[in-house]
């Protein structure tokens, strides 16, 4: 699915320029309860690196926010739950002890 099929419209957001938030991106029950859970973020990330020339440094937030909303996902529904927009939860794990550590 993408995003443009997700979120109507959202090509025409315009991210706050304080924040870098878009207006797209909800609340983290919100954006659990999305069909599929948690895609608004990812499609934030994918996002933020169209309008920063696929700079990942640019977008560290957006991907923090998305695995928040992994994290929330899995401890709700199991590890054996699977959305499109999310890590399996072991790889999430992973990741998230990466980032952590300042690896990303």
């Amino acid at each position: 699915m993408v995003c443009d099929e997700i979120i109507p419209g959202h090509r025409d957001y315009n991210p706050d320029p304080k924040t870098d938030r878009l207006t797209f991106f909800q609340g983290l029950e919100q954006d659990l309860q999305t069909n599929p859970p948690c895609h608004p973020r990812a499609c934030a990330i994918q996002d933020c690196l169209t309008r920063n020339g696929y700079n990942e440094g640019k977008c560290a937030r957006f991907v923090d926010a998305l695995y928040e909303c992994c994290q929330a996902f899995y401890e709700r529904n199991g590890n054996d739950a699977a959305t499109v927009s999310c890590p399996k939860a072991n790889l999430l794990r992973v990741k998230m002890e990466q980032r952590k550590k300042g690896i990303q």
